[in-house]
């Protein structure tokens, strides 16, 4: 499989998760993470469910992706996101030391890798990440267009 064959199948697998977040209410974001072409942590937005702020698709997959680990480190690790990481969720990547980011649609409200700010490109932080933009960026941003108008009167 070539280096886009194999995005996209694994943004595939985080379109999937973001279409569980539905399920509880949740804005449809999903995050994977792999490792050696492994899937190592996968999530979808819980903000709603589990009443946490923080429970954002991509932090939902670095602690269980954590919990599986020896270390923190995520330095082989390519993230899958649906939408372009906030804030939070790129220095949450940067901290974690993720090598790559590949993102679905971009967020021009709140993005934070390449949108509003570049965290993942900023060499004045502890550590820049390789990012690939719009792979499956359409399905990403209909689905995420679908939820809010349905929820619009």
């Amino acid at each position: 499989m070539d280096d886009l064959t194999t995005d996209m199948a694994f943004m595939r697998t985080a379109l999937e998760a973001a279409i569980l977040a539905i399920a509880h209410d949740d804005v449809p974001v999903g995050c994977v993470l792999v490792e050696d072409g492994l899937i190592i942590g996968v999530g979808e937005n819980r903000r709603e469910v589990d009443k946490d702020p923080t429970a954002h698709a991509e932090m939902v997959a670095l602690r269980a992706a954590a919990r599986l680990r020896p270390h923190w480190r995520m330095d082989e690790v390519t993230a899958y996101v649906t939408l372009e990481p906030c804030v939070m969720c790129a220095g949450a990547f940067v901290n974690a030391r993720v090598r790559r980011v590949v993102i679905g649609a971009m967020d021009e409200k709140a993005g934070a890798v390449g949108s509003r700010y570049n965290l993942l490109g900023d060499p004045r932080l502890l550590h820049e990440a390789a990012v690939t933009y719009d792979v499956l960026a359409e399905l990403s941003a209909e689905l995420l267009r679908e939820f809010f108008e349905s929820r619009r009167p």
